[in-house]
């Protein structure tokens, strides 16, 4: 007779008594699971230890191929129900990953079901769950109706109450299919550090992408799911308190969840397009980010020149750069450095994106009147020391921060443009005299973010020279290495883990003031301040390629050269 799993481990030194008592008080499935939740014990080691007890092999599903034939003929249902995967076939035996060696009913049902004999073989149970997903799609389980869901399944809770109009479709949404589907995409996102999720309508079916580190990733949707598309957008438009009968005009909403006990704002965007309706959703995980100036990867040079422009008494800050770049995160850290209880700090945002402790903050609503400039004038009757204007879009509100920065208070905000000189000519373009923004913008931060290197498979490479960019700083290298992607389990075989911010910080000194204010172009300032010593955000990238953080294709695919013909 086998052992149970649990005296298996405590005999091979994986787990104490005590352990063993607390893991199988636990409501988990086995005591296995049990135990990995509570810490005690690696997955893979005590895998490993059951494999060798019952005279299985052990298998590591990302150094497996998958023969896709052995899935002809498999019930979807008993994958899900058992969480088994077959891997392929052997000698007209179906092998057949399973997490638990020591149930032998659902390779038996395995058997049964398709008539052939069954070489079991153990793996992760996430390793299991992944293949399911990559080679059944996203919601797969759902789709086939196999459990039974309720609101806060998956750990997704809803912070706000919805309302239905009562209509079939949105009945149709509410369904608990449907919502276990939408639920179980939402957490799938969130799980792989997605920032946005796109869900995309085509004439071929409903697509779906995730963001990620700044790139989309398109994930396996089972053709099934078609069915279920007019649901999916409704039940998305329902949690955002959406219009459902609305599809001829654009929508904007925001979802606040509970997911896995983190706080999790998604702010949806709903488009028609020729095919349906297209939704993508930003996804802020409050409880990941860290507000913190000194940790954000600026160099030391920059950070001593940031940290004492952001003391001084008045004047405008920008900080550039497209959607996405960390702009935010810039500003927030930046407030939080200097918030004091005797500093009065007033912000105006669209959205509100993060609520920081002891700083005011006001959403806009342009429909009702609220606007930057709007809210920026009745900021100034509220005795503030500093004001953050989430970005200035317009000539009204480029004017209202410029007086604001006249009468002794410190402003931050944002423009879009691609570096830190075009802030000046952006300014002028808007309609601001070249004599104010020379004598208000006291710098700007350009930046943008770059992908990390995955530090667990990262390796080191000689460049020829001819096969590198012609402004790579060969003096610096010395005898250091480049490294390269390469991509293993812990980064999805992506190669890169994370993102970095790189930093171009152009101080406003009397040369760029003069320049600024004679209306030069852009790249002429950008020279200047370049003979003048400044760090562009090329100059930044190639600093942290030298120092091992990112990959020279990495900085060809966000940065320019700074050579200018």
């Amino acid at each position: 007779m086998i052992m149970e799993a649990g005296e298996i481990l405590v005999r091979r030194g994986l787990l104490d008594e005590a352990q063993l008592r607390h893991s199988r008080a636990s409501d988990a499935p086995n005591v296995i699971s049990s135990a990995v939740q509570l810490g005690y014990v690696d997955e893979r080691a005590a895998l490993q230890v059951l494999a060798e007890e019952v005279g299985l092999d052990f298998v590591d599903l990302r150094e497996v191929d998958v023969d896709l034939d052995a899935l002809q003929g498999f019930s979807q249902k008993l994958i899900h129900r058992q969480t088994l995967f077959p891997l392929g076939q052997r000698d007209g035996s179906l092998i057949v990953a399973t997490s638990d060696p020591l149930d032998l009913y659902p390779l038996d049902e395995v058997s049964a079901a398709t008539g052939k004999s069954v070489i079991p073989v153990v793996a992760e149970h996430n390793e299991i769950l992944r293949l399911i997903k990559k080679h059944l799609g996203v919601g797969s389980e759902t789709v086939d109706g196999l459990l039974a869901a309720k609101e806060d399944a998956d750990g997704v809770e809803l912070l706000e109450d919805i309302e239905t109009d009562g209509s079939e479709l949105s009945e149709q949404a509410q369904e608990a299919s449907v919502v276990r589907l939408v639920n179980e995409i939402l957490v799938e996102a969130i799980e792989s550090r997605a920032s946005d999720v796109h869900i995309e309508s085509q004439s071929s079916g409903i697509k779906i992408r995730y963001r990620i580190d700044g790139i989309l990733h398109p994930q396996p949707v089972p053709p099934e799911i078609n069915r279920f598309q007019a649901a999916i957008i409704s039940r998305l438009k329902i949690m955002a308190r959406l219009n459902i009968a609305e599809k001829r005009l654009p929508q904007d909403g925001r979802i606040k969840l509970r997911v896995q006990r983190r706080e999790i704002d998604v702010r949806l965007s709903v488009i028609p397009m020729i095919h349906g309706e297209g939704l993508v959703m930003r996804i802020l995980d409050k409880g990941s980010m860290v507000f913190d100036l000194q940790g954000l990867g600026m160099s030391a040079h920059t950070y001593e020149q940031f940290r004492k422009l952001i003391r001084l008494p008045h004047g405008i800050i920008l900080v550039t750069g497209p959607t996405g770049s960390g702009k935010t995160t810039t500003l927030y850290s930046s407030l939080l450095e200097i918030n004091s209880p005797d500093n009065k700090i007033i912000t105006t945002e669209d959205p509100v994106e993060y609520q920081l402790d002891g700083i005011n903050q006001i959403q806009v609503h342009p429909k009702i009147g609220l606007t930057f400039a709007a809210s920026l004038r009745s900021i100034l009757r509220h005795d503030p020391d500093v004001v953050l204007v989430g970005e200035i879009r317009d000539f009204e509100t480029a004017e209202n921060a410029i007086q604001a920065s006249l009468t002794g208070h410190l402003v931050f905000s944002t423009l879009h443009t691609n570096d830190a000189a075009g802030a000046y000519t952006r300014m002028v373009d808007m309609g601001v005299e070249p004599f104010l923004v020379a004598s208000t913008v006291e710098a700007v931060m350009a930046q943008r973010l770059l992908r990390r290197l995955c530090p667990h498979c990262k390796e080191p490479f000689d460049p020829e020279k001819d096969d590198m960019p012609a402004d790579f700083p060969w003096e610096k290298l010395d005898d250091k290495a480049l490294y390269r992607p390469v991509g293993c389990r812990e980064c999805r075989n992506v190669g890169y883990m994370g993102r970095m911010g790189i930093y171009e910080l152009m101080v406003t000194t009397e040369q760029v003031r003069q320049l600024a204010h004679d209306r030069v172009s852009s790249w002429e300032i950008k020279r200047a301040a370049l003979a003048d010593g400044m760090h562009s955000l090329r100059h930044d990238a190639w600093e942290k390629t030298i120092a091992g953080n990112t990959s020279v294709d990495e900085v060809l695919r966000v940065t320019k050269s700074d050579q200018i013909k």
